[in-house]
């Protein structure tokens, strides 16, 4: 079993809650995760898609306060949101007893917007965590295992498989199983081979500005079903809207959000591309090497810091600005090759936006200034830098 960054977190979160929530696509290791930081504790664990399991809680509150000594992984909570109501009456009175720390591990596959609709009613009771793939701090240190992370994707199962043909193929049926079955758990009747269409299209496009106008003919439906649909993929974490950053500063910038399939493999894996030397000669790879780069980093980040794209309409651009938590602003270009040099849309772009301090992300592993105000910097050692940052406060 790979040791997960976010193990820590989430035990520190059961320390000071009493419930806390674990978010996270399908087959990403969140069951796995739970079972092992609930093996110490006798956990009791759950799987509310398991009839025998939901059959179980047909007196919830009876085997709730049975179970009080106990930690509770409840696994796919959609599939009963009426439980958050009375998880609130369950804590509550456990907080009485003075045993309120700890109670609840839930897990869920949808985003957690999404799931604080139907868990409101325990604001000040949970925490919420996400749990995203390996990252390339969770894998050895080595190109060669960042190249494999980078065409597999981080699913486990994809990543851990004996070769890419097998990945590809796990790839495949993951997509299968969401669109088949997944994607209508969570109440939508959109069809599968349409659903499909869709996501392949979006992994055609993958890091572009969202056009639901030219989506929507060469599918054939209208602009809002197409960003209805994108939402429904938002929502299951499977696509990423990265917003633009906007500020006054008199020139035309883009407005619609750029689009990428979150997860490296599955673009792949909806492209076909079962090796890195088919990668390396279709033409999405520079596009996937940047969503690539952008997750990884945004898995480190807490919540607080917004992630943006910048572009102006005369071609002035930035990868990725990171506003951290106390404003301040850091300006992120993505480069594929082993050594760092950036366009002059990019140095334009910065005196647009002003940025604190400004970074070039490149594959190899050397550290190195351009400028006095920029800096090339490998990935493993960038994403460290962001971990490191907010693991301290």
């Amino acid at each position: 079993m790979i040791d997960r960054l976010i193990t820590r977190d989430i035990e520190e979160a059961l320390h000071r809650q009493a419930a806390v929530a674990l978010i996270g696509p399908r087959q990403v290791g969140k069951t796995t995760l739970a079972l092992a930081i609930g093996r110490p504790r006798n956990a009791l664990y759950l799987d509310l898609e398991d009839r025998d399991d939901r059959n179980r809680l047909a007196e919830p509150v009876l085997f709730f306060d049975n179970a009080e000594d106990r930690l509770v992984i409840l696994d796919e909570i959609h599939r009963m949101p009426e439980l958050f109501q009375i998880l609130r009456g369950v804590i509550d009175r456990g907080r009485r007893k003075g045993k309120g720390k700890g109670r609840f591990l839930i897990l869920g596959s949808a985003s957690i917007d999404l799931l604080r609709q139907s868990g409101e009613t325990l604001a000040g009771r949970i925490a919420y965590i996400d749990m995203a793939p390996f990252s390339a701090l969770e894998i050895e240190d080595a190109r060669l295992s960042r190249e494999r992370l980078w065409l597999r994707g981080g699913f486990p199962d994809s990543y851990l498989a004996d070769s890419d043909r097998d990945s590809l193929a796990l790839r495949k049926d993951f997509i299968r199983t969401y669109l088949e079955r997944d994607v209508a758990s969570f109440g939508s009747r959109v069809p599968a081979t349409f659903l499909d269409r869709m996501w392949t299209m979006l992994a055609h496009r993958q890091g572009a500005i969202l056009n639901a106008s030219d989506l929507a003919r060469a599918l054939e439906v209208s602009a809002q079903s197409v960003t209805r649909y994108v939402d429904l993929l938002a929502d299951l974490l499977l696509v990423r809207r990265l917003p633009p950053f906007r500020i006054n500063i008199g020139k035309r910038l883009v407005k619609s959000p750029k689009v990428y399939v979150r997860d490296s493999g599955l673009v792949h894996a909806l492209l076909s591309i079962a090796s890195l030397e088919q990668l390396a000669g279709h033409p999405v790879v520079g596009r996937s090497w940047e969503g690539f780069i952008i997750e990884t980093l945004l898995a480190v980040l807490p919540r607080p810091v917004k992630p943006f794209f910048y572009r102006t309409s005369a071609g002035a651009e930035i990868d990725l600005v990171i506003e951290h938590d106390d404003g301040a602003l850091w300006a992120i270009e993505v480069k594929r090759s082993l050594s760092a040099s950036v366009e002059r849309g990019f140095h334009l772009a910065c005196a647009d936006v002003e940025p604190s301090r400004a970074f070039v992300v490149h594959a190899g592993d050397d550290r190195y200034p351009i400028s006095r105000t920029l800096e090339a910097v490998g990935l493993r050692e960038f994403t460290a830098k962001l971990r490191a940052m907010y693991s301290r406060n």
